[in-house]
């Protein structure tokens, strides 16, 4: 939750009951502003922070795009796994790639929109390293919080000092949480169909009323920032990158829309848990599943890993700004390794702090918001979590297993 009121409005959302569901949502327009907003995408002199280099020193073929979509080839690095994989992680070997978002298949106005801020088409390469198979599941989050007794952002009252001018009755704690109308409406307010709920949090995602009782490999969600970054230190891990999310969501493929390849159902199966029917307000679960799915309901990509696409959008270590990918497009060469831009900036909330998401979610749909395609990008403020935001994590190459995730996970 954002400390700062004035941009956001909380005194106004804390100013009267009627307002009081809105606190949180305004600043979710910071986490599904790249999914749901249709504004064109500005850009701006180049960004401090990143970092490129005229030849990748691993790939064996010229990374020249001339593929006409403007991908040129994924070149994987050939060396073996350093170590015998962690449990429950699979090694990707990094390598060189074209990182951008392709055209959209459908080619309107939504698929178009999505793909934005995830241009222009440049070349990348990152070194290997390991990954989770899945997000990080509500069991193996509930024992990082009885190891550690963490509470997440969503658990902790808000503080009076933070917002002085809310009333004291209305700190309460809560989170974000899809709340569908129950008839069609339009797609041009997004505050129709997200809710501010007291007492929502990882163990209650939608609200009080929820549990994750029965739900242990199901991926934690009303999780920010903060706490996927904890999380992670504390399992001897990391956050990833975008481009090394990227690079293992492409499963080796070079310039195809899906992590799994051209065609959205695969010999007409479902590849990933997405929204069906008429959004927002029906969701008909034709994919197996309405809201939510078990990690592993669907198909891995070609390195092994699940739900890159759906099902739950995922934290990136990296800042978001739009003009980023211009910004190493700019400097020419093999960008290696981005860490992303040093700062972040977003133009339709430039005060706020927001890191990237990827993958998509459970409410991805074509009518509205099509970031199931791979290489498009999320952000999100860091303090807010939602009921469709979770993460995964990685682990260096020559990380010697210091944490507690071999053992315990």
């Amino acid at each position: 939750m954002t400390k700062n009121l004035e941009v956001h409005s909380y005194k106004r959302c804390f100013s009267s009951a009627a307002r009081d569901a809105l606190v949180g949502v305004v600043a979710f327009v910071l986490i599904v502003g790249a999914s749901c907003s249709w504004k064109p995408v500005e850009t701006v002199s180049a960004s401090p922070g990143a970092t490129t280099s005229s030849s990748s020193g691993a790939a064996a073929t010229p990374s020249s795009a001339t593929a006409t979509n403007g991908f040129g080839p994924t070149v994987p690095n050939t060396a073996p796994a350093p170590r015998q994989a962690p449990t429950g992680m699979v090694w990707i070997p990094g390598g060189e790639f074209s990182m951008g978002a392709a055209d959209s298949p459908s080619e309107d106005e939504v698929g178009m929109q999505a793909a934005r801020d995830s241009r222009p088409i440049h070349r990348v390469y990152v070194d290997g390293f390991f990954m989770d198979q899945t997000d990080v599941t509500n069991v193996e989050f509930a024992k990082y919080v009885k190891a550690t007794g963490y509470l997440t952002i969503a658990e902790r009252k808000p503080r009076q000092e933070d917002f002085p001018n809310a009333p004291r009755e209305n700190l309460v704690a809560g989170s974000v949480v899809f709340s569908p109308p129950d008839h069609p409406v339009s797609l041009d307010n997004h505050f129709q169909w997200w809710s501010y709920v007291h007492g929502a949090n990882w163990r209650h995602p939608t609200g009080p009323k929820s549990s994750i009782v029965g739900k242990d490999n199901y991926p934690v969600v009303q999780i920010a920032y903060e706490d996927a970054e904890a999380y992670a230190r504390w399992a001897g891990k990391r956050l990833p990158t975008e481009a090394e999310w990227e690079f293992a969501a492409r499963g080796g493929l070079a310039g195809k829309p899906y992590a799994w390849g051209d065609d959205f159902r695969r010999n007409g199966k479902w590849m990933a848990n997405t929204h069906q029917s008429h959004f927002p307000n029906q969701d008909a679960g034709e994919d197996g599943y309405v809201g939510i799915a078990p990690v592993k309901s669907y198909s891995p990509n070609g390195y092994g890993l699940y739900d890159m696409a759906g099902n739950a959008w995922q934290w990136t270590a990296d800042w978001y700004r739009p003009d980023y990918y211009q910004t190493l497009a700019s400097a020419g060469g093999v960008a290696r390794n981005p860490q992303g831009p040093t700062n972040p900036w977003d133009p339709d909330e430039p005060t706020e702090r927001k890191k990237t998401h990827r993958g998509g979610s459970f409410l991805c749909t074509d009518q509205y918001c099509s970031r199931y395609v791979v290489g498009t990008r999320g952000k999100g403020e860091v303090g807010t979590g939602t009921n469709h935001l979770g993460f995964r994590c990685v682990e260096d190459a020559t990380t010697l297993g210091n944490g507690v995730s071999a053992s315990h996970r």
